[in-house]
């Protein structure tokens, strides 16, 4: 799968070398961008990070009939720290201006894509991203650092993304410092949350650590929780919902620590 993503971003990827080689790279976004890890170190419990996603591989179409603007305040009012915003094309149906349209609520926005080029961080650092998703197994641990050292230049945060404890190994020699646990087996495409459970003894107290895939109800955010996450990445449920926004709140209020007398 994978394999799949990063040949649908060759295209992107030499057409932005035809634009450095004009001279006509896009400058850096000179605006406000909120803290990303602040934002979910601030949250009460834990944070919720919801996601704009429209389609992806294993669901196809999930929601193409509500505008990033909308989904932007429901997430907004329903209580998330942070939003995650798909830009790849082919397999998910996003676009990169989703970052300009989401970005009126004033949450910190995590482009979600395959960066796999530097000329990729300098795409998104001339947007409203306060951070970006690099796969810790799509690339090797020299380019993986020289994409985090890169980001961190342009005044973006990295939020580095792994599956297995080899991911996290990466990770750390690439020195990141937001980790996010992916509970998806990409080849099978099935979700196993004891992947989060597996890897968190690891956390170290410095770093923020994020658990994707797999949360549908209370009971699952208040287990992240639990485990010693600082957040948790919510995409297909919410959108699903007919009402996202309600739909987060109650996902979130329930999952609260019930008060004993």
């Amino acid at each position: 799968m994978l394999e799949k993503f990063r040949q649908a971003k060759q295209a992107e990827i030499d057409g932005l070398k035809e634009i450095q080689a004009k001279g006509l790279l896009p400058p850096p976004f000179e605006g406000f961008r909120p803290s990303f890890s602040q934002a979910l170190l601030r949250a009460k419990g834990i944070a919720v990070i919801a996601e704009y996603k429209r389609a992806s591989p294993s669901k196809g179409d999930i929601r193409l009939d509500m505008e990033p603007e909308d989904v932007a305040g429901a997430y907004s009012r329903g209580g998330a720290s942070a939003m995650s915003v798909l830009t790849e094309e082919s397999y998910f149906k996003g676009e990169l201006d989703f970052l300009e349209r989401m970005a009126e609520p004033g949450l910190p926005l995590l482009r979600k894509d395959f960066l796999l080029d530097p000329l990729q961080i300098i795409q998104t650092a001339a947007t409203r991203a306060s951070a970006l998703l690099l796969i810790a197994r799509m690339v090797d641990v020299d380019l993986l650092k020289e994409l985090q050292e890169m980001t961190v230049a342009q005044g973006m945060e990295a939020v580095v993304e792994i599956f297995d404890h080899e991911d996290l190994a990466k990770a750390r020699q690439a020195k990141a410092t937001i980790i996010q646990v992916n509970n998806r087996d990409l080849d099978a495409l099935t979700i196993d949350m004891k992947t989060s459970a597996r890897l968190i003894p690891e956390k170290d107290p410095a770093e923020v650590w994020i658990s994707a895939s797999g949360v549908t109800e209370p009971s699952h955010l208040a287990y992240i929780r639990d485990l010693g996450f600082n957040a948790a990445l919510i995409g297909s449920f919410l959108m699903a919902e007919s009402d996202p926004s309600q739909a987060l709140s109650t996902l979130i209020i329930d999952a609260q620590p019930k008060e004993t007398s």
